[in-house]
């Protein structure tokens, strides 16, 4: 299969490189990043050990054929103007597939492709750049597809059969909305913590203080998904966000990591986006809310 990744940073870098053994992809990032692996390859260490040679731009200008598969990498903040970049290159049978965070990447991406087009996607695994052209593996994890209607396609058979033959664990799922809202869930109630706090994702659990904090976010979170029409247990949710924080212990998050870079973050689709609902169905968002605006000052 013909695949784009677009935003080839840590998460888009690891899919890219596993999927290259099968596959011809082709990874499109950051100058820095992309001149170090056409230099040396791109390489992964942690828990995947791997240096591949794989195809890297750094700009659409150069890539001269149209994918059957554009995988969306980039952060929420960036979705809309990349949707319109990567008109330049797609044709009708390209499919898009969204792996990222947040609650509003669908929504901004369906303005300009047809829903039937784009496939939707979540990941546990756990990355970062160590420095230009090599990424550190954190995490295994689980990944999810599914169609954003009820109909299952064979494409999105194909792209999980694809994505497990490259040693990326995938399963197709029954309700992907309610998946991502369940990660939006998780990560709403991890990552501001950690970014106002500074710590490892295992020290939630190890500070009660934390962890009370934690499930109380965690429960503001859930009755807002409750209120717009998202049926979850909050006992569910708090066990699902525990056994995140206990698997990914050492892991510093993503929010984490953009503050240390001084690079702005994703909390306008995640705890803002929830703030901006809840407030809408009139249901209560004073957590929510301040790790929004707190997140925003840092």
């Amino acid at each position: 299969m013909k695949i784009v990744i677009f935003g080839a940073g840590a998460i888009g870098s690891l899919f890219g490189a596993l999927l290259s053994k099968n596959n011809d992809v082709l990874l499109l990032g950051r100058k820095s990043h992309i001149n170090s692996i056409k230099n040396n390859g791109l390489t992964i260490t942690g828990k995947t050990n791997l240096n591949v040679k794989i195809n890297a731009e750094s700009s659409f200008e150069n890539i001269s054929f149209s994918p059957d598969l554009l995988i969306l990498t980039v952060k929420s903040f960036d979705t809309e103007a990349a949707i319109k970049q990567v008109r330049k290159i797609i044709n009708n049978n390209t499919k898009i597939l969204s792996i990222q965070n947040g609650l509003d990447n669908i929504e901004k991406i369906s303005k300009y492709i047809k829903l039937e087009k784009i496939i939707a996607g979540i990941t546990t695994h756990g990355a970062f750049f160590s420095k230009p052209g090599i990424v550190e593996h954190t995490g295994m994890g689980m990944t999810v597809l599914g169609s954003l209607n009820s109909t299952k396609t064979n494409f999105l058979y194909a792209v999980v059969k694809i994505f497990n033959e490259s040693g990326i664990k995938t399963k197709e799922s029954k309700n992907i909305s309610v998946d991502i809202w369940n990660k939006a869930i998780i990560n709403s109630s991890i990552n501001p913590l950690t970014s106002i706090f500074q710590c490892n994702n295992g020290y939630l659990l190890e500070n009660p203080i934390l962890e009370i904090l934690l499930e109380n976010i965690c429960k503001e979170s859930t009755s807002i998904a409750s209120a717009y029409g998202i049926d979850l247990s909050v006992d569910v949710l708090i066990k699902k966000t525990k056994e995140v924080v206990k698997n990914t212990s050492e892991n510093f998050s993503s929010m984490l990591q953009s503050i240390k870079k001084n690079k702005k973050t994703e909390i306008d689709s995640i705890n803002g986006k929830l703030t901006y609902i809840g407030k809408k169905y009139h249901v209560d968002t004073t957590l929510n809310d301040f790790l929004f605006h707190y997140i925003r000052s840092l």
